[in-house]
């Protein structure tokens, strides 16, 4: 069980949110305050995600963070603040135990989900462990990453889908991916705003489709998603990171009726079955 998980129970789907990267502190409790209303308000169980910093960039001059420990310590005041669990991303080994100790969860980038030593290292701290899905990989693929954890004693383990590259700059979502990773026994999450991203764009910053964030969430619902990943900020156009494929704060209400609606429906067909 994820230490200070609300509405587990509830039935609905799970969701992880925040800005991209810790960006300044009033940003970062801007957006889980009101995240917290909203996930109150829909029964959803919430974690909070922020990264302390993004080691994946394009351009060697793009922000990456304002610090390590200063970002974390800012997560870790969520945490507190707020009474809910809390998400970041870790890039190398040597990073594990450190941000461990400032988060209920560590997070494996898509991009370095075949890095033995870097998921060794995220299992040996006993936290629970979100596995992104490369976008160079098949959903089968991901059983190699799981067993990888779970040879190192840790058996909390959540996947997430993130879309698949279609080309150079462009991504597509397989939603076959989340039945198939369902099948490994372990929760099944769908990023709904980096499966949108335009990456390697000519301009070394990642592009992004955000009009389209409903509607990936909503199919994932349908899909049998066990829960849902987004990045939010109250500004995305100000944003220093991802602010392409970021949902705008105010517009979270709006998506999560829909979302938990969706989920009722499928919890009755689900019930209904013969």
């Amino acid at each position: 069980m994820i230490p200070k998980l609300k509405y587990s129970d509830s039935r609905n789907f799970l969701l992880i949110a925040g800005p991209c990267v810790v960006e300044n502190e009033g940003i970062i409790f801007k957006t889980a305050e009101k995240m917290v209303e909203l996930t109150d308000k829909y029964k959803i169980p919430f974690i909070f995600k922020s990264s302390y910093r993004k080691a994946n960039r394009s351009k060697i001059d793009s922000f990456s963070g304002i610090g390590d420990k200063k970002g974390l310590e800012i997560i870790a005041g969520v945490a507190q603040k707020f009474d809910i669990p809390v998400i970041t991303d870790i890039h190398n080994p040597e990073e594990a135990a450190f941000a461990a100790k400032y988060v209920d969860i560590l997070q494996i980038p898509a991009f370095l989900c075949r890095q033995t030593d870097l998921l060794l290292a995220a299992a040996k701290t006993g936290k629970h462990i979100n596995i992104k899905k490369g976008q160079f990989l098949s959903g089968q693929s991901m059983r190699y990453a799981i067993d990888k954890v779970k040879q190192s004693g840790n058996n909390n383990i959540m996947l997430t889908e993130r879309g698949n590259m279609f080309g150079y700059n462009d991504l597509i979502v397989d939603y076959r991916n989340i039945p198939i990773m369902k099948k490994f026994g372990y929760p099944v999450i769908m990023d709904i705003t980096h499966s949108l991203q335009q990456p390697n764009q000519e301009s070394g910053v990642t592009g992004g489709m955000p009009e389209m964030i409903s509607t990936i969430g909503k199919t994932a619902i349908a899909a049998g998603a066990d829960g849902i990943f987004i990045e939010t900020h109250p500004d995305p156009a100000t944003a220093k990171s991802d602010g392409a494929n970021m949902l705008k704060l105010s517009l979270m209400d709006r998506l999560l009726f829909e979302l938990t609606t969706i989920r009722s429906a499928i919890n009755v067909i689900n019930d209904n079955k013969s």
